[in-house]
């Protein structure tokens, strides 16, 4: 147990009773969100003690306290959320521009620094389009049988529109990494670990990416405590765009940090690669053409060799005589060129010639201009042969150090992208409707919207609810944590009010905004919700306003 008025004590915003700030941000109403959440006395309990039964944990907390998730507090004898719940706002600007706005009070007054939304909650009701009720802070169904802690009534266009809002506890869930690099990571199938406990694996390398998959359940429950705990952890972190230190078996050391520069071996990425070896070929044949006489692309996976390449012999390119090593795929590409690396190409080589065998003396002459370059274009050098055929080094000619210049042009910047991944299973699909096949079902026949915090979330097909979800794009500080140990995310479903019938969804639930914003989750007349309120995310379609709910 700890106090909810140490602000040291979790990475989660606290609101001390009667608070007027959140980490420098304005509350849009003072104190926590009262709930009713706490179970029947125990008779051995102690009497400054409740029980919250917001997971399986069953935590007894005591007076001034939080529980071990430090997500809920007694307080007075009450079971308090002590996060406010996340609203996005359609009309704020993104000041910033980096996608999500500071805290700000819808409707605030700038005489009065007053919230008019809460003040005159009739005026927010007409405008209900212009806020969206997230999962952030929104509290749990947990122990499962009662309705979410809000199903919101909106309107849409004339339509009557539905949202069910709440926080789901995720055991089975993952984050998939992707990091822009030619650079080796590790085998695949290599153990990622995070302080020395084994925490994920290497997946399969994509198209200039190396992927990995972190955290699911058997690393939370399958080994052993300290595993499921350090895996909980480097989960909430990476959830909540922090930055996490990996390491990989058999390969590198990362810093890792949800839309970010990934930072390898102590170097931080700049560029993903151009293509492969021979796309990269294809692409600036042309531009080399008349000015060398032949371009070695060095790659890991497939280096390129320009007269031999489809690009060069179309452009009327005769043969250098250049021999490389490695397998011969088709004309002008070769693997396995030399093993993988944070070299040249994403190879182990500092010295491009080790991959070169020679030149045939029966076509290749003194003289011969050879480019040797790599897919990200931070490696290149330029080579003329002598009179033995041996490659001397020699300064590039300004029209050829141009071509290098636009390879990296053209590389996107390196980032480290994190996917939330988790499976909607029975128990939050109880807090939508009494039968939960039926929401699973709306939502694969796209009547039903699925967003976490307010981000649109795929769908996986297949059976279940299986979404996956970009956390640059949702609030900050979305994620929380049990210590069961699972991981706490936002989910929203949105529909129409006659899909929301049909589903048998709690239709004696539905709340208006109005009723939401003037008297909290508890209907309890003259205590307005604790919330904060952001600025949609500009990439972010309106969660409301999405097409598959009406069409």
């Amino acid at each position: 147990m700890s106090s909810y008025g140490n602000p040291t004590m979790t990475e989660h915003t606290k609101v001390d009773f009667g608070a007027d700030g959140v980490d420098g941000e304005t509350a849009s109403t003072p104190g926590p969100t009262v709930l009713e959440k706490a179970a029947p006395r125990s008779e051995r309990m102690a009497s400054n003690k409740i029980e919250c039964n917001a997971c399986p944990v069953l935590c007894q907390i005591s007076e001034g306290r939080t529980g071990a998730c430090d997500r809920y507090a007694n307080s007075d004898g009450r079971l308090i959320r002590v996060d406010p719940v996340v609203f996005v706002s359609r009309t704020l600007a993104v000041g910033d521009g980096a996608g999500e706005a500071a805290a700000v009070e819808f409707g605030a007054s700038p005489a009065t620094g007053g919230d008019a939304a809460v003040a005159a909650p009739a005026a927010a009701a007409q405008q209900d389009q212009a806020l969206f009720v997230t999962g952030v802070g929104a509290s749990s169904t947990y122990p499962d049988y009662k309705p979410a802690p809000f199903i919101v009534s909106s309107k849409l266009e004339g339509v009557d529109m539905v949202t069910v809002v709440t926080e789901g506890i995720f055991s089975y869930c993952s984050f998939k990494v992707k990091i822009d690099t030619d650079r080796f990571l590790g085998p695949e199938q290599s153990n990622v670990r995070c302080q020395g406990e084994i925490v994920g694996h290497v997946t399969t390398a994509e198209y200039g990416s190396q992927m990995l998959s972190l955290g699911g359940v058997h690393h939370l429950t399958g080994g052993s405590k300290k595993e499921g705990r350090v895996t909980c952890d480097m989960m909430l972190a990476l959830g909540n765009k922090q930055a996490v230190e990996l390491t990989i078996d058999g390969g590198a050391s990362l810093v890792i940090r949800a839309g970010a520069a990934p930072i390898v071996d102590g170097v931080e990425e700049q560029r993903m690669r151009v293509g492969c070896g021979s796309a990269t070929i294809g692409i600036f044949a042309k531009q080399w053409f008349g000015h060398v006489d032949e371009v070695v692309v060095v790659d890991d996976h497939i280096t390129g060799v320009l007269t031999e390449h489809q690009a060069g012999r179309c452009l009327g390119m005769t043969r250098s005589g250049l021999k490389i090593r490695g397998r011969k795929s088709t004309p002008g590409r070769y693997f396995q060129v030399a093993n993988p690396g944070t070299g040249w190409g994403g190879t182990d080589i500092q010295d491009p010639l080790a991959i070169i065998e020679g030149f045939d003396p029966a076509v290749a002459r003194p003289g011969m201009r050879l480019l040797m370059v790599s897919t990200t274009g931070e490696h290149a050098q330029w080579y003329e042969l002598d009179a033995d055929l041996v490659p001397r080094i020699a300064e590039m000619p300004t029209d050829v150090l141009r071509t290098v210049e636009r390879i990296g042009e053209n590389c996107e910047p390196s980032l480290a992208t994190v996917l939330f991944l988790g499976g909607a299973g029975g128990s939050l699909r109880a807090g939508a409707t009494e039968n939960p096949v039926l929401l699973t079902r709306a939502i694969k026949q796209r009547l039903v919207n699925v967003t976490c915090g307010g981000a649109p979330a795929y769908v996986w097909p297949g059976g279940g609810i299986t979404v996956m979800v970009d956390v640059t794009r949702m609030p900050d500080r979305s994620f929380g944590t049990v210590p069961t140990p699972a991981i706490v995310a936002p989910i929203e479903f949105t529909m129409s009010y006659d899909v929301y019938r049909d589903l048998g969804g709690h239709l004696d639930a539905v709340r208006s905004l109005e009723s939401v914003l003037a008297n909290g989750p508890d209907h309890v007349e003259g205590a307005p919700l604790a919330r904060r309120t952001l600025a949609r995310h500009p990439d972010n379609p309106w969660p409301l306003g999405m097409p598959p709910m009406l069409g």
